[in-house]
């Protein structure tokens, strides 16, 4: 939204009085993350994982002695 339309839920919030409450809950989902962070480089989610993954060839198996 831009402008005046960006403002007006926050003055409704203001006018009815669940400020504090919104606030609180902006607050906390602040520090959660946002999975769409994972799409912003265009890489989808699955390239992702696929990039991140191990070697193909398995470690080598210790052998007892």
């Amino acid at each position: 939204m831009r402008g005046a339309e960006a403002v007006l839920p926050l003055g409704s919030l203001y006018m009815s009085g669940d400020w504090d409450e919104y606030w609180q809950f902006h607050l906390e989902q602040e520090h959660k993350p946002n999975p769409l962070a994972l799409y912003s480089s265009g890489i989808s989610l699955m390239k992702q994982v696929l990039k991140a993954s191990c070697s193909t060839t398995p470690p080598p198996l210790p052998i007892p002695v």
